[in-house]
Order: C-alpha cells, then sequence, then structure tokens
C-alpha cells in the first residue's frame, strides 16, 4: 500500500512512500523520444504527467505506480488465488509503504478476507497511533514488525522520525499479540553495531508475544528504482553484509532466547 510515515535511507520501495501515484520509467526501454523527460519524472518540470503519458509510451518505458482500487474489488481479485493460500498454509500480508497510513480501506478489507477464512498479517514500521496499530493487529493473525534502531537520535538521522512511537506501541502490542514477528534490517555503518543489536535483543526479549525475529540483509534492490523515479539514492555503493557478519548478529539475538533467522534461511 501506498504512503510510508518514514523516509529511511536504505529504503528498497521508493514508490510507496508516497501516497499518491507515481511514475517511473524504465531505461532499459527508453528511446528518448522527449514526450516525456526526467525533469518532469521527478516533479520539477512544468509539466504534469499523467495516464496519458503512459497511455502514449510508444516502448512501455513510462509506467505508473499506483491504483486506486474498492476493498471489495481487492478481496474478488486476490481469492482467485484461494488455492495457493490452501496448499501452502499461506494467505494476504498488508505490506507498503505503511499500510496503517489508509485505516479505513485496510480495516474494512482485513474483514472481508477473515470473513472468507483467509489468513492475514500485517507488515507495519509500527509509527500510527496506538489506536490504529491495535484495531489492525486485532484482525491480523500475524504481526510482521521493524525494529530499525534503538537510539532515538539514530533512528530520526537514519528514518526522519523518532522511535519513541514505535518502541511503545510495540511494548503494548506484544501484551494483547502473541503472533508477532520482529524484523530487523541489517545495514551496514547504520545500526549494525554490537551496541544496537544488544540493545534491540534486551528489549526484545523482555516483551512477551514474540515468536521469532528475522534479519533482513541489506541489498541494491532499491538503488535503480530510485533512479528510474528520477532520486537520488542515499547508499549508493554500500556493500552488502557477509554471512559471516550476520551469524554474528544473529548470536546477539540468540543469546537472549530469541529464535533467531537470516532473511528466509531457518
Amino acid at each position: 500500500m501506498k504512503g510510508c510515515p518514514l523516509s529511511c535511507l536504505w529504503c528498497h520501495n521508493p514508490e510507496s512512500r508516497m501516497s499518491h501515484a507515481e511514475f517511473v520509467r524504465m531505461e532499459n526501454r527508453c528511446m528518448a523520444c522527449g514526450l516525456c523527460n526526467q525533469e518532469e519524472l521527478a516533479g520539477r518540470g512544468t509539466r504534469v504527467l499523467s495516464d496519458k503519458d503512459v497511455e502514449s509510451c510508444p516502448t512501455g518505458a513510462l509506467q505508473k505506480a499506483g491504483l486506486e482500487i474498492e476493498p471489495a474489488a481487492l478481496v474478488k481479485l486476490l481469492l482467485r488465488d484461494r488455492v495457493f493460500f490452501d496448499e501452502s498454509g499461506g494467505g494476504v500480508t498488508f505490506s507498503g509503504g505503511e499500510p496503517l497510513l489508509q485505516m479505513s480501506f485496510l480495516t474494512e478489507t482485513l474483514d472481508l478476507l477473515r470473513a472468507e477464512g483467509v489468513h492475514t498479517a500485517l507488515d507495519t514500521c509500527g509509527y500510527a497511533p496506538w489506536r490504529d496499530l491495535q484495531k489492525a493487529a486485532q484482525r491480523s493473525s500475524l504481526v510482521l514488525y521493524d525494529l530499525k534502531l534503538m537510539d532515538g537520535v539514530r533512528h530520526q538521522a537514519a528514518t526522519g522520525q523518532s522511535n519513541r512511537i514505535i518502541l511503545d506501541n510495540l511494548k503494548a502490542l506484544s501484551e494483547i499479540h502473541a503472533g508477532i514477528w520482529i524484523r530487523v534490517p541489517v545495514i551496514p555503518g547504520i545500526n549494525d553495531d554490537d551496541g544496537n543489536m544488544g540493545a534491540a535483543a534486551r528489549f526484545l526479549s523482555s516483551l512477551a508475544g514474540i515468536r521469532q525475529v528475522v534479519l533482513l540483509p541489506y541489498h541494491h534492490i532499491g538503488e535503480p528504482k530510485f533512479a528510474r523515479m528520477g532520486k537520488t539514492y542515499a547508499l549508493a555503493g554500500l556493500q552488502a553484509p557477509t554471512l559471516q557478519r550476520l551469524e554474528s548478529r544473529a548470536a546477539i539475538f540468540r543469546a537472549r532466547g530469541l529464535v533467531t533467522t537470516i532473511g528466509g534461511r531457518p
């Protein structure tokens, strides 16, 4: 879902930061015909791009990121994959961006899916009013909760927001929900130090309801996306952490009794 209250330096979904539709250009398809340009794509031109520009693009290089849809229509679309949900034991995860920014849509869609017996999961950064998180979590079998940095000043510098609400919400959520997976992005030089990881492990081990900690290794998927949108990527050239480094970070959480995995690895 589009719209996010954070602006993380390592964001890999820049097309989901803004709540409105945006346009991206696939450079490998662009033939520089002049019907649109980089300034307009970045929102700095004198002309605003529109759906007509997408339709008139001769190579399909210009694409729109963002679709408006009603809850009932989305659920009808999602239920086409029900056979896969039933086979895999999976369901529907609401991610973004930040789904809690669209509460009316989110809760209505969650209710419709649950009425159909579909497993639901909420993927959130936790930066939202508690009442909204509580309402959405009560409709979700699983909550995937991001924990990026424990120090408030460092969190502000890396994401654009304080972490106070995020930490308070997680503590409150752990008291009412038994299915919480913590997702910790491992960003070299930003949050992978012993101090931050140790503080996160101590905090999480004090909470009930935490079923698993998942370390998410930094990757470069977001970098070309920023270029397609005419934006600058803040961490250009940053190298992904090695497996040895990731294992040493996981050991910090495991030492606190927390079941910890790296990406999709058991």
